[in-house]
């Protein structure tokens, strides 16, 4: 087969979930990305929102069961030679629609070829292929390497728990809540002291409520640190629920940098600075706080954006007060304060 030669290789990813400006919610995935001369190949199929097989909330023997099918050591899911390679974060249904690709065997070589849109038990090429994609062929130690490392290795996003510190009970109950219906754990404490290494061990983030002193926050590091555990640390921006749950996606963002479509995001003087590494979907959502410390939330912007750096003018109703903006894609979270 005439499939030129391809770097294959892994990467931590996620779905981002969030609580959205309409109230509805969208769930955290983390994943596995295919990462094919050096780029996740999801970037390559326009702004698809959608997950690998190889995503963390799924049972262990299923996981394991997904890696063998990759390595053809089992039946194709699909006819046709056919295997999922995304799908639907939601709920996986192929009705959803996925894509999928044919994966066979060239001597040592992995050939991964006619990758398609597919909805249906058959996929129509002529109608719904992806026809400037592939094929890739593999080196086989490399590709069988990467992919058994993952049989061996932690499953992605095994830490998705967030602790959760602060003073306004109240408002952590809410945001606990929030971060549990989109899939991450949530727990709430006014501090560490007593905690055992083992439980500590179970988070990957710790967020503070603004209450919380500097004193307070060192002796939680150090508990961390005692413990031998990193974990990536919020200080809360706002008492805004949605805008919490959006700096915590971010921090438990592993996803290497390099690798990820949302890189830049900047807010000042009315206006917010966003960069994309690759054609996707943005929007834009400013939260602020009026007088009476009520919440307020706008959606600003919501479009496809091309690789390179935009600015975007911002509604001045938005950025009245202390004001936030989100930047989001189906990949990853940005916050930031208008700076003024």
């Amino acid at each position: 087969m005439s499939a030129e030669y391809a770097t294959f290789g892994l990467a931590p990813a996620m779905r981002a979930g969030g609580v959205l400006a309409n109230g509805d919610y969208q769930v955290h995935r983390d994943f596995v990305d295919f990462i094919v001369d050096g780029r996740p190949l999801l970037f390559q199929l326009s702004d698809l929102d959608a997950v690998s097989p190889l995503a963390s909330d799924v049972p262990p023997a299923i996981f394991t069961e997904q890696v063998r099918s990759l390595l053809l050591e089992a039946d194709p899911p699909l006819p046709d030679g056919r295997y999922v390679i995304y799908g639907c974060p939601e709920c996986a249904d192929l009705a959803c629609g996925a894509v999928t690709a044919v994966i066979e065997r060239d001597g040592e070589d992995y050939i991964w070829r006619d990758f398609a849109w597919q909805t249906e038990e058959h996929a129509d090429m002529d109608l719904n292929g992806y026809h400037g994609i592939g094929p890739f062929r593999f080196h086989g130690p490399e590709y069988r390497e990467a992919l058994a490392a993952l049989l061996d290795g932690e499953a992605p996003g095994t830490r998705r728990r967030v602790l959760l510190i602060g003073a306004r009970v109240a408002l952590l109950a809410k945001l606990a809540a929030a971060l549990r219906t989109i899939g991450i754990g949530a727990d709430i404490a006014h501090d560490t002291n007593g905690v055992h290494a083992d439980e500590l061990r179970g988070y990957g983030a710790v967020a503070f409520g603004r209450a919380i002193t500097r004193e307070e926050r060192a002796a939680v590091r150090r508990a961390f640190e005692q413990a031998g555990v990193e974990v990536a640390y919020v200080e809360g921006l706002a008492p805004i629920v949605p805008l919490l749950v959006a700096q915590i996606e971010h921090a438990l963002d592993r996803s290497p940098v390099e690798q990820r479509r949302l890189t830049r995001l900047v807010a000042a003087d009315g206006e917010a600075g966003v960069e994309v590494t690759s054609p996707c979907r943005v929007r834009l959502t400013a939260y602020r706080l009026d007088r009476l410390y009520r919440t307020h939330a706008l959606e600003v912007f919501d479009g496809v954006l091309e690789p390179g750096r935009h600015r975007i003018a911002l509604d001045a109703k938005a950025v009245k007060g202390e004001s936030f903006v989100v930047a989001r894609t189906a990949g990853s979270v940005l916050v930031e304060a208008m700076a003024r």
